[in-house]
């Protein structure tokens, strides 16, 4: 246990930037697997652009690595793009 004041309120700013993290954390993953359960093309690339944004924030405040999102934006990309529909040939 804590003996400083200090270190006690380190202990509780702490805990609730561990609580923001995790939260802000966890809707990220949630939308990433809505985005990825989408089939409309216009539905995904509107969320593509909130999905990106979020794992750009979450990677900018050291939440999830920038790699990790660099990826995480790489493969929805293509998934998105991978709805796009295809014209057809005349």
């Amino acid at each position: 246990m804590a003996n400083h004041k200090s270190a006690k309120k380190a202990i509780r700013s702490s805990a609730k930037k561990r609580l923001l993290n995790r939260y802000q954390h966890v809707t990220t993953r949630n939308m990433v697997k809505k985005l990825r359960t989408t089939t409309d093309h216009a539905m995904a690339v509107e969320l593509f652009k909130s999905v990106s944004s979020a794992l750009d924030k979450l990677a900018k405040r050291n939440i999830i690595h920038k790699n990790k999102a660099a990826n995480n934006k790489s493969k929805l990309a293509r998934l998105v793009n991978s709805l796009r529909p295809t014209t057809a040939q005349a």
